[in-house]
This record gives C-alpha cells, sequence and structure tokens, in this order.
C-alpha cells in the first residue's frame, strides 16, 4: 500500500532562489555594527590649514595661459603618481613635436616597473626598497628598455572596473618578495614569473604587440617609429644643497629605489628660470614635490601657497628650502604635470594637472576647475623639489656639467 502511494504522488522538483538580504544581515548585522560603532566613535583631529579667504588666489584655470594636454585622469586607489605625471608629460611632448593626440598606457609602465623591482630584489638579496612608488624618471628608464603602448592595448582595468585599485596587488607582491628573502630563496626566474602572475590576475596581460593601421608593431617600435619619442631627450631638474651644484647627482629619497644617479643639480634660482622658460617655449614638465602643507589647499580652493605665518616670501631661498628637506617636512609625495602659467600682480601662478583625489573634490559637475591645482610660485621655490624636461630648455646649461 505504501509504494503504491508513493507511485501515485507528483514528481517533484527544485529549484535555484536567489534572496536579499534578510532579517540577519538587515537587523543582527547591523545592529552588531551599530553597536560596536556607538562603543567607539570615530575622533576627528582637526588639519591647521591656511584660511583662503581674501586671498587673491585664481578661480579658474581658464585664466591660465594653458599648452596642450589630454584631461586629467585619476590614478584612482594607487601610489602611481609617478608614471601618471611623466606619462601625460610624455603625451604633451608627443602632440609639440608630431602633432598626434595619444592617450598613453601609464599600466603598461607601472606593469614593467614591477618586473624591474622584482629582479633587482633578487639581485640585491632583497636589500631594494619595494613600495608602489617611483620617480618620474622611472618612467624614460622603463621606455626606454621596454617600450610604451597606447591605452587602448592595455589600460590594467579589470571588466567592469572603472578605477585602478593597486592595494591587494601590491600586498601580495610585497608579502611574495619577503617571504623570498625570508626562505633565502633568490630564482630570478621564479620570482619574476609570480610576479607577473599576480600582476595578470589585477592587471590583465599587456599584450606583445601595438596594432596600428594592420600593422603589428613591438612596444619600442611604438615608442621610436610611431610616437617618435627618444627618452634620452629627456633629463631630471634637481635642486638642493645636500650636493654639489652642475653635478649629475643622486635624489635621496625612498622612491628614487634603483640609486638613480642622473639628476641635473642647479641653484635654485636657475631651477625657477628653467621652469618658467620651458613653459613659455611650450614645453610641460612633470614635477614632484610635498603636497602636505598648510598652504595647499587642495579642498579649499585647488590651490597651493607659502603662508606668512610658515616664512615670508622674501625669505625663500636654497637655504630655507633645503632646511625643510632636511627635517623632513618636505617629502617626495606626489608627482604632478605642469601644463601652464598665469602671470598675475607681479607673481607667476601655474597650472598643475593632477591624477590624485584631492584635485577633484566636489565632482566634476561642482568643481570648474576638477583635475587642476594653481600653485604659486612660492610653494613650487619652497617645496617642489625635481622636474622632468625635454632637455632642449637646459642646452644653455648642461656645458656646466662637463
Amino acid at each position: 500500500m505504501l509504494m503504491a502511494n508513493a507511485q501515485n504522488q507528483p514528481s517533484q522538483k527544485g529549484t535555484f532562489k536567489f534572496y536579499e538580504p534578510g532579517y540577519y544581515q538587515n537587523s543582527i548585522l547591523k545592529g552588531i555594527e551599530k553597536f560596536e560603532t556607538a562603543q567607539e566613535p570615530a575622533k576627528q583631529a582637526g588639519t591647521f590649514k591656511l584660511d583662503p579667504a581674501g586671498l587673491n588666489i585664481p578661480t579658474n584655470k581658464s585664466a591660465f595661459k594653458s599648452i596642450w594636454h589630454l584631461p586629467p585622469v585619476s590614478q584612482g586607489n594607487t601610489n602611481t603618481c609617478w608614471s601618471y605625471s611623466a606619462t601625460s608629460m610624455l603625451e604633451s611632448e608627443i602632440f609639440r613635436l608630431t602633432r598626434q593626440e595619444v592617450k598613453l598606457s601609464e599600466m603598461f609602465t607601472v606593469y614593467c616597473e614591477y618586473i624591474e623591482r622584482a629582479e633587482q630584489f633578487i639581485r640585491t638579496r632583497g636589500k631594494i626598497n619595494i613600495g608602489e612608488g617611483s620617480e618620474m624618471n622611472a618612467v624614460i628608464k622603463v621606455m626606454k628598455k621596454y617600450g610604451a603602448m597606447p591605452y587602448s592595448s592595455f589600460s590594467g582595468l579589470q571588466p567592469g572596473q572603472e578605477f585602478q585599485s593597486h592595494e591587494k596587488m601590491f600586498n601580495e607582491i610585497k608579502a611574495f618578495l619577503d617571504g623570498l628573502k625570508v626562505r633565502n630563496a633568490w630564482d630570478e626566474a621564479s620570482a619574476v614569473s609570480t610576479v607577473k602572475s599576480i600582476m595578470h590576475h589585477y592587471m590583465g596581460v599587456p599584450p606583445a604587440s601595438v596594432n596600428m593601421n594592420g600593422k603589428e608593431y613591438t612596444p619600442r617600435e611604438y615608442l621610436t617609429g610611431i610616437l617618435r619619442i627618444n627618452p634620452d631627450d629627456y633629463v631630471d631638474v634637481l635642486s638642493y644643497m645636500q650636493q654639489p651644484y652642475w653635478k649629475q647627482v643622486s635624489f635621496d629619497v625612498p622612491d628614487n629605489w634603483w640609486g638613480d644617479e642622473s639628476y641635473y643639480n642647479i641653484p635654485l634660482d636657475d631651477y625657477m628660470k628653467i621652469l618658467k622658460k620651458s613653459l613659455k617655449a611650450g614645453i610641460t614638465v612633470s614635477i614632484a614635490g610635498d603636497v602636505s602643507e598648510a598652504g595647499f589647499l587642495a579642498r579649499e580652493a585647488n590651490a597651493a601657497l607659502v603662508p606668512s605665518f610658515d616664512i615670508p616670501s622674501t625669505a625663500i631661498d636654497e637655504n630655507a628650502r633645503q632646511f625643510r628637506f632636511s627635517n623632513g617636512t618636505t617629502t617626495d609625495d606626489h608627482g604632478l604635470h605642469v601644463v601652464g602659467y598665469l602671470e598675475k600682480d607681479g607673481v607667476t601662478w601655474y597650472l598643475v594637472k593632477d591624477s590624485g583625489a584631492g584635485s577633484r573634490t566636489g565632482g566634476i559637475e561642482k568643481n570648474i576647475n576638477f583635475g587642476y591645482y594653481f600653485f604659486h610660485e612660492d610653494y613650487v621655490k619652497l617645496k617642489m623639489m625635481t622636474f622632468l624636461v625635454h632637455k632642449e630648455v637646459m642646452k644653455d646649461l648642461l656645458p656646466k656639467f662637463r
């Protein structure tokens, strides 16, 4: 009888169900989060800043004499401003020299730089600094060896990803390399292969060639044959007192992880003259220095200036500059791209294209200067330590280095 009843029952089916968050997520977890947050309220420390009220700061980038450049691009959650700033400068150079409008891949350079770092980490038995940061001339170094790619060939983004984010990738790379040091495992080929596999997971695999009008070019062929950029035409200019002027020296910061000693160290007055000369000649520069000062008004005014309560303008000289670098209040924080200038009331302001988040406060809808800063010449003189530029503007000074 039981078997007969079972045979007469209708057949039943299973199905997949997709549930919205329920009581556990909406009530229990939120209740726990609310309690734990209430137990440890977030403490906000105030940041001491210059009050911009009443200051004669430019308010619109359209007032500047601007040199051709592509629109600002966000570096997302990465510490790769060095690549964005120098790449942006080279895009302007490509246009200046060939009239081509080309968006280059910042991430191809970053990818190659990680390979270089992994190799040197093994060769030095783990003595080099492993970080996301580097210097602007690393872009020149990488392009000379590996070439370049257009953004359309390699963006470094996964499908559906809007912003770059390298936190997880970098942590994996660093943990892996640190582990090799602990185990005394110095197989270079294996190390580089693993670092590449980590990058492939997060960034994708860069193609071996670039297709242009149906023809394939290696990245190096693309750089020299299509873009017509010669990496040897670009020099990094520095001004600090701790090494002799009119010598090629090292820039002593952690991001100069490979110990490059090719920086042209010149007196501060010459440094400022070359910067202005370059822009007036229609040649942009990428520049790097400190962006953590009371006068760095990212959210308040998209501007950077030196408050009188810090140091009077007339007192800003090579000694004041070196003093701040030596005591650590000037650091190598950020790389940017100087794309224009404004001479106003006897003062030069610089229009600076930025890849960081600070210049984007309020969003593109509310911030008419979205992606740009206005740097007062005093801020550059005191806080911006080095710039990368075409050597054409240095031709009168280069003989002094021989």
